[in-house]
């Protein structure tokens, strides 16, 4: 566990972000590994724009071919198979790489991809779909249904070690009826039934015979996306190229150059230098480090409510976090707006709940954790901590001491860290801070759940589904419930809440949940961030939306005598 900065990627696939204060939601191309988590039916969106660049010519009257676009990107991807991804900056490229049946598009509307027809009948529960004729992937290989066939079955095999299999296996028959036609049923209503339609086809003629947890492909793919992989460079850069054969047509750059640089801080220098064109800004670059005319000549900036939050998440196996009045209690020890104030100079809202305030499924009746350490205090006194000598609370010979672990290089959820040890300190908890590069963060602590309590960010997408992140069933293994949260009236909601298609009943399913996690406190919610990405003006065809800027990105372009 899309990290794109938060770069969502797909609903259903969910993966935690890593890099810092860049939220987009990409929804083109492969919108079902672009969109990642779980709602977002209502954005709140801001755009500011600093400034255009000085024109010293008239731009072209139509889009040119040409140029490429230097990314920043503070972690490596681990895998560009996009159902073996568990991180956000395989999300990120593998989403440049594949294509699906359906995706969404700049409002949220779910919309034909790589599909030609799609009809949903019986009330939901008969969906069929025909491919578009003549797509192929990207090494000339026809692309039909026995790639979707192929990629079902695949999913909905026990041996294939994948976290995303839950919408699939809820497929009730599926049955392949021509070349480019294929249908499914339910036996039940599941509102996430077209969302399952929008994760990537995979292909067959490459994967069929391969290893799936070990096969070559995962560093070397073959996708039907608008790019294709170029070159990998371990540790230092990843290169795409346009791909010729996109069925929706080439895109106008000819490359996409990630740039593997593991500090935000050199990360901005590069750009401030001219060696990278798009990168996510903290609060601190954006408000203060990128004024004046240079910057409003040379740069655009945009400013929107992300559609993440970050938390942190409390590993429930932990002998410090068994007993839930000391979660609440470590909630009601956090000044959330002081938070924001400290570490994101107010660019941000604070957060109650995994979803967004003002959508349609977030639950106003909760009474939010507000700052109250005296309340902390006696809470924590109720499930038997003691003051110490040394101004530590204590219970049965143990000192209450964890630590918190952060991704190396994410300037900002180190300085939520630091504000968070006061915090708790005050209260008479002691916090440690350890900051891990991401893929060891990744590997040796959240996949094999070694861990006190870290600090994360999810993404937040159109659908309230989030099974695949806090049902029981997602704490084994490498599922996304790493922090092992298990409740069977939970587990009882999320099951019944997938499997409504009215608003009005999931609503009332998803407000309970909503109070069980209010009540049993495996996350201490903190903020929902600012999206502040920063693009350079040379940069043509952004258009601001609902879901971002990076949603038609394979229409963005340069003019020709800017090309570089």
């Amino acid at each position: 566990m899309k990290k794109k900065l938060y770069f969502p990627h797909c609903p259903g696939l969910f993966f935690p972000v890593s890099a810092q204060c860049r939220v987009e939601t990409r929804v083109c191309f492969s919108s079902a590994l672009r969109l990642a988590a779980t709602f977002l039916l209502c954005m709140t969106f801001f755009v500011r724009l600093c400034g255009a660049a000085e024109e010293k010519f008239s731009l072209p009257a139509q889009p040119e071919y040409g140029g490429s676009i230097l990314m920043g990107s503070i972690g490596e991807p681990s895998n560009l198979i996009p159902y073996l991804a568990s991180d956000s900056a395989s999300a990120e490229v593998a989403g440049l790489l594949y294509t699906s049946p359906l995706e969404y598009d700049k409002d949220f509307n779910i919309i034909k991809c790589a599909a030609e027809e799609w009809e949903v009948l019986e009330g939901g529960l008969f969906m069929r779909f025909r491919l578009k004729e003549g797509l192929v992937w990207q090494d000339g290989h026809p692309l039909t249904a026995d790639d979707v066939t192929f990629t079902y079955k695949l999913m909905t095999d026990p041996k294939t070690p994948t976290a995303y299999a839950a919408d699939f296996l809820n497929v009730k028959e599926y049955r392949q009826t021509g070349p480019l036609t294929f249908e499914v049923r339910y036996d039940a209503p599941y509102a996430r039934a077209a969302i399952t339609w929008m994760h990537p086809i995979l292909p067959r003629h490459i994967l069929e015979h391969e290893n799936i947890a070990s096969t070559r492909y995962a560093r070397n793919p073959i996708g039907a996306g608008p790019f294709k992989l170029k070159s990998w460079e371990p540790g230092s850069r990843i290169v795409l190229e346009a791909n010729d054969r996109y069925f929706k047509g080439r895109p106008y750059l000819d490359e996409v150059i990630y740039r593997i640089i593991p500090d935000s801080t050199t990360m901005f220098l590069e750009a401030r230098a001219g060696k990278l064109d798009f990168v996510g800004l903290s609060p601190q670059q954006y408000l203060r480090q990128t004024q004046g005319e240079w910057w409003e000549k040379n740069w655009r900036k945009y400013k929107y409510l992300a559609s993440g939050y970050t938390y942190l998440g409390l590993n429930q196996k932990s002998p410090f976090f068994k007993d839930k009045r000391v979660r609440q209690a470590l909630s009601y020890a956090i000044d959330r707006k002081g938070i924001i104030k400290g570490a994101l100079l107010g660019m941000g809202e604070p957060a109650f709940g995994p979803y967004k305030p003002g959508t349609w499924v977030y639950n106003t009746a909760l009474k939010a954790y507000d700052y109250d350490p005296e309340r902390a205090r006696r809470l924590l006194a109720e499930a038997g901590w003691t003051m110490g000598k040394d101004g530590i609370l204590e219970k049965d010979g143990l000192p209450f001491e964890f630590t918190i672990l952060v991704n190396q290089g994410n300037n900002e959820r180190i300085k939520v860290a630091v504000i968070l040890q006061q915090m708790f300190r005050a209260v008479g908890v002691k916090v440690s801070i350890r900051t891990v590069e991401w893929a060891a963060f990744l590997k040796e602590f959240v996949d094999t759940r070694k861990f006190d309590a870290l600090i994360l960010a999810w993404n937040i997408l159109d659908d309230p589904d989030i099974y695949d992140v806090w049902h029981s069933s997602a704490a084994e293994g490498h599922g996304l419930n790493f922090v092992s949260f298990c409740n069977e009236e939970v587990d009882r909601l999320l099951e019944k809440g997938r499997a409504l298609a009215d608003r009005e009943q999931r609503k009332a399913i998803y407000d309970r949940f909503q109070e069980i996690l209010h009540e049993e406190q495996p996350y201490l919610f903190l903020y929902v961030p600012y999206s502040l990405p920063m693009v350079q003006a040379r940069f043509q065809g952004i258009q601001p939306a609902p879901a971002g800027i990076t949603y038609n990105f394979d229409r963005w372009w340069v003019p020709r005598a800017l090309q570089q």
